[in-house]
C-alpha cells in the first residue's frame, strides 16, 4: 500500500460538483492499493497514520500525531500512485490492483482508520473527483507499507 498524506488546515473532495467528503485540520489522504497488499498493510497503515508524529507541539516541533490533535482524515482513492513512469512517455498501471479487490481493501482501510477514533471523509472509489487541499506547512509524506 502506498499513500501521500498531506497535513492540511482544510480539504474537501468533490464528485459532479457535489462535495462528497471535508474536513477542517488534519489529514488528506491520496491512498494506492497493489495487488499482493494484505490486511497486515491496511492495519499497519492505519496505526502509522493516526500515531505518525507530524503536527506541530507548542514549541514548533513536529511531535503531536493526528490523535493528538484531534484531526480528520480525508481519504481518496489514487491508482495512479503505483505507475511507473520509468521508461516510455506514458505511464504504465499494470502494478495497480484489481479494481474489485482494490475497492474492497480501500473500503476496509476506511474502516480501519475510523476504528481508531478519527474522523474520516472519502472519495468515491474509481470517480473522477476534484480534491481542494489547503496544505499546512506544507508538509507532505510519502509512506509505503512494508514488505511482508
Amino acid at each position: 500500500m502506498k499513500v501521500v498524506i498531506q497535513r492540511v488546515l482544510q480539504s474537501a473532495v468533490t464528485v459532479n460538483g457535489d462535495v462528497v467528503g471535508h474536513i477542517g485540520q488534519g489529514l488528506c489522504i491520496l491512498a494506492a492499493i497493489a495487488p499482493t497488499d494484505t490486511e497486515s498493510d491496511l492495519d499497519w497503515m492505519a496505526r502509522k497514520i493516526a500515531t505518525l508524529r507530524i503536527f506541530e507541539d507548542d514549541a514548533g516541533k513536529m511531535n503531536r500525531s493526528l490523535t493528538d490533535v484531534g484531526g480528520s482524515a480525508l481519504i481518496v482513492s489514487q491508482f495512479t500512485l503505483l505507475a511507473d513512469c520509468t521508461t516510455g512517455r506514458r505511464p504504465s498501471f499494470t502494478g495497480a490492483g484489481d479494481p474489485t479487490h482494490a475497492e474492497q481493501l480501500y473500503c476496509r482501510f476506511l474502516t480501519k482508520v475510523a476504528a481508531l477514533g478519527i474522523p474520516v471523509e472519502h472519495g468515491i472509489f474509481g470517480a473522477d473527483m476534484r480534491v481542494d487541499i489547503t496544505n499546512d506547512g506544507p508538509a507532505t509524506f510519502i509512506l509505503e507499507s512494508p514488505a511482508a
